[in-house]
């Protein structure tokens, strides 16, 4: 097997209003994504009108950020959650795109109902866990308790003994900081960046694995639509690549395979989808070409089709 050292593939999983989307944002802006004097929308990654008219996360969605590290440029694939137990099932899909997860829990509420399912499914998964405690500057927040009931969750969810040593960083969301030393309740954070969590997330998160012997596997996870394009199919390719313009065998959920082309391949770029080429193991695509398509199918090699 073979990892993908230049790319990670994580999910931020939190209970609403617990500032997941303002953290997207603020690594969204310290990894250059947008110009100074640009006019942004505030929570960038809500993009819905559902979702800006309620102002909580529904489709879990991708972003990706850049990080400089010694070893050289990491791709950071943030796939944003619904931070809502009725948008569960979307929970699950998202967990089977990444390697790991930031638990993000606010500093004086701690971990609430949705954070303990979402928890749930993350263990279940076998995924690392990042603990993200934020708004450590809340006049209210009560850190070293707050880490205490998420260790006791751990515990009530029978966490395995290799997923009870996740690591703490603590941050201040909306003003784009982290650290890995633990304030005191209220006093926030010193001056600084979000840059030692993108170094935790990078030690943390194992690099996507594969076998470069194994043929062309992408598994849908999500779909979208494009007025352009039409149907967009969200995959995760495990093994082999995806290239724009090329044959595969369509494994649908019927049990029957078809051949199908790929007219568009797209992959994230901060907020945005660019047209690629090609796309190999570990990449978070949109696929437009195949009109059908649905959740759960797989896109594969057509000599070698493997669902």
């Amino acid at each position: 097997m073979q990892r993908r050292a230049d790319l990670r593939n994580v999910a931020i999983v939190a209970h609403v209003d617990h500032g997941k989307t303002t953290l997207v944002d603020q690594l969204l802006w310290q990894s250059g994504a947008f110009r100074e004097n640009q006019d942004v929308n505030e929570r960038v990654m809500d993009s819905m009108d559902l979702e800006r008219e309620k102002g909580i996360t529904i489709l879990a969605k991708n972003t990706a950020v850049q990080h400089v590290t010694p070893d050289g440029e990491v791709k950071i694939n943030i796939v944003d959650t619904p931070g809502h137990a009725d948008f569960g099932g979307e929970v699950e899909r998202a967990l089977s795109m990444v390697d790991g997860v930031l638990l993000l829990v606010d500093a004086s509420e701690g971990p609430l109902p949705q954070t303990r399912f979402v928890l749930r499914k993350t263990l279940e998964a076998r995924l690392p866990v990042i603990l993200v405690v934020n708004k450590v500057d809340r006049p209210d927040a009560r850190i070293a308790q707050v880490v205490h009931d998420v260790e006791e969750l751990f515990l009530d969810l029978d966490a395995e003994v290799e997923q009870l040593g996740f690591p703490i960083v603590y941050c201040v969301s909306r003003e784009g900081r982290a650290s890995m030393e633990r304030p005191e309740d209220g006093a926030g954070l010193p001056e600084g960046t979000l840059k030692p969590l993108l170094d935790l997330l990078v030690h943390h998160i194992p690099a996507p694995e594969y076998d470069p012997a194994m043929p062309l596997q992408a598994l849908v996870t999500n779909l979208d639509a494009s007025p352009y394009v039409g149907r967009l199919a969200l995959c995760r390719v495990r093994s082999g690549t995806l290239r724009k313009g090329q044959p595969t065998a369509w494994c649908r959920a019927d049990g029957t395979i078809e051949r199908a082309r790929i007219t568009e391949l797209y992959v994230t770029d901060a907020l945005e989808r660019v047209p690629a080429d090609a796309a190999g193991p570990g990449e978070i695509v949109a696929v437009a070409g195949i009109p059908e398509i649905t959740i759960g199918e797989t896109l594969a090699d057509p000599d070698d089709p493997r669902p």
